[in-house]
């Protein structure tokens, strides 16, 4: 029997697509689809990644077509053509990406053929058919790297041995993306390499131009942005490196080892730069250690994120922080082999710890599956309670942080309940941060 998910925790394909374009400047996103699905998807992006903004011909400016009955019935390619010469005459950009939705690909509009028309444009325009029925806001991101590795990276036939590409890193779909990014770029540049993020700060469409050249593509999640490196390592003949996501100093130190023993990096100039890391985490580490010890701070942990935050913040909690996780709720729409995959990475915690972990993107289960892990006080004589606790997830968690009692530490999307600018929380500047707001909403009320 099928089932509906209560409250997603993600837009749509086109939602995704439209979110990664945001983030590349003067790449300009023309939405062909019903009239309503840009403003919709604009405004859940917006709230749901803590205020993220519309930007430059995005929110209610986003190009859309607009489809409405009569191009349904008649179909809507006029519409489409009409679109893209009024965007390519009125808006300044220096890519033009033509995004679908549901309905014109379920009508059969042929937007591919529609944009090969303006092949000879001043500007470059490039389509990305982003219904949702071929999947969520990954899905997204991913069909429109795809789309930009096949048809607008340059070939080079020289590579750059100490030049890497990194993906994995949603952009508004981790609410956080634009920090970590910044403090992958922060890293991997220590080692002495030349990094491409692609969405990161003061990265341009040049970043692109010059993804051709790198001798790696490094992604930093074990589900996100795998299908555009395999398409880098087809087009481009680029190989490339899975690591999970990075939180904390065991997993920054981990990380910089894994890429530098991947690039031939000295290992001197490797460990100096993990040691020095390592000495400034520890220094503001040790800040938090009387109050945490004076007070009890250590607490029971139900966490609720994607496939990326979920295993690299139970490790975190776990080994770094000293928290308990009992519950992991993981968010994404996996197949077998990816909750495998997933699933391995709760394994091997140096606490010891074995949470328990359920894959599920219901936001209404959760209450469910923590019955479950630690039944309710039947008025018994002798009860250990979960508690205290902290719930670490997303805005609909709220009510069962309520209903509990526990603070919630929003961090995954949606987040409507804080806005978060250049936050991080990867790598060992992100450990830190992460400290910072858990602790903050434990003592917020004294």
């Amino acid at each position: 029997m099928r089932t509906f998910v209560d409250r997603p925790r993600y837009t749509c394909a086109l939602g995704g697509a439209v979110g990664t374009l945001r983030a590349i400047p003067r790449a300009i996103p023309i939405v062909h689809a019903s009239a309503g699905c840009g403003g919709n998807i604009s405004t859940a992006i917006n709230a749901g990644a803590a205020y993220l903004g519309g930007g430059y011909c995005g929110g209610s400016a986003l190009p859309s077509s607009n489809v409405v009955e009569r191009d349904v019935v008649f179909g809507g390619e006029g519409r489409l053509r009409e679109q893209i010469r009024a965007s390519l005459e009125i808006l300044e950009g220096d890519l033009f990406v033509v995004l679908t939705g549901c309905m014109v690909d379920m009508i059969g509009d042929d937007t591919v053929s529609v944009v090969g028309e303006f092949k000879n444009a001043e500007k470059p325009v490039i389509a990305v058919p982003t219904p949702s029925f071929k999947g969520n806001a990954f899905t997204g991101y991913e069909l429109l790297l795809q789309a930009l590795i096949t048809s607008y990276i340059p070939k080079s036939a020289t590579k750059d041995p100490l030049s890497v590409n990194v993906l994995g890193i949603v952009p508004a779909q981790d609410v956080f993306w634009q920090g970590n990014l910044r403090e992958i770029k922060r890293l991997l540049e220590k080692l002495g390499l030349k990094v491409n993020t692609f969405f990161g700060e003061g990265e341009t469409l040049d970043n692109f131009k010059h993804a051709g050249r790198a001798s790696l593509t490094v992604v930093v999640s074990h589900t996100f942005g795998i299908e555009a490196a395999k398409q880098f390592q087809e087009v481009h003949g680029i190989p490339y490196l899975v690591t999970p996501f990075p939180i904390g100093a065991l997993a920054g130190e981990a990380f910089l080892k894994t890429l530098g023993d991947a690039l031939a990096i000295d290992p001197r100039h490797r460990d100096r730069i993990i040691n020095e890391e390592k000495s400034i985490y520890y220094r503001y580490f040790e800040r938090i250690a009387d109050i945490y010890n004076d007070v009890d701070l250590q607490r029971y942990v139900i966490l609720v994120g994607d496939s990326n935050y979920a295993p690299a913040l139970t490790r975190f909690l776990s080994d770094e922080l000293g928290w308990l996780p009992e519950l992991v709720v993981v968010t994404d729409f996996l197949d077998t082999q990816q909750q495998a995959v997933i699933s391995a990475q709760f394994r091997g915690l140096n606490s010891g710890l074995t949470p328990r972990v359920y894959f599920d993107s219901n936001a209404s289960s959760v209450k469910k599956y923590l019955r479950e892990v630690w039944p309710q006080n039947r008025n018994k004589r002798y009860y250990d309670p979960l508690s205290p606790g902290v719930i670490i997830g997303s805005s609909f968690e709220r009510e069962l942080a309520q209903e509990f009692g526990f603070p919630l530490v929003p961090i995954s999307f949606p987040v409507t309940g804080r806005c978060v600018m250049n936050r991080a929380y990867a790598g060992f500047t992100g450990g830190l941060s992460l400290i910072e707001d858990s602790i903050t909403y434990l003592v917020a009320g004294r």
